[in-house]
């Protein structure tokens, strides 16, 4: 089992930033691609950016050129620095990682970590 812890949620302005975290611990095989979702209230989950274990990047449009998802490989660690903060972008965040067992992948959650921007 891997277990995924993150961090730095909280209540920001509009225009302003945030930096959240995700730890991935336990018993890692060979995690590939990571990534956050994020669910606001009355809303399904979304993807918010991913990335994979070769680096590359995947955003969702409403947040291109604001938000920059980065890993660490050696920490199994993936980061999401959000910036130019939208009220739209109020929503408890996600974090995952797909683990890899020989042919299978298992993709584990985070808990989520609440993100309010004010207008």
């Amino acid at each position: 089992q891997v277990q995924l812890v993150e961090s730095g949620g909280g209540l920001e302005q509009a225009g302003g930033s945030l930096k959240l975290s995700c730890a991935a611990s336990g018993k890692i095989i060979s995690i590939t691609n990571m990534g956050w979702y994020r669910q606001a209230p009355g809303k399904q989950r979304e993807l918010v950016a991913d990335v994979t274990d070769a680096g590359s990047t995947n955003y969702a449009d409403s947040v291109k050129g604001r938000f920059t998802i980065s890993r660490d490989d050696a920490k199994n660690t993936v980061t999401l620095q959000m910036n130019s903060l939208k009220p739209e972008d109020t929503a408890v965040y996600y974090c995952y990682a797909d683990d890899r067992v020989r042919w299978v992948q298992n993709r584990y959650w985070g808990q989520g970590t609440q993100v309010t921007v004010s207008s």
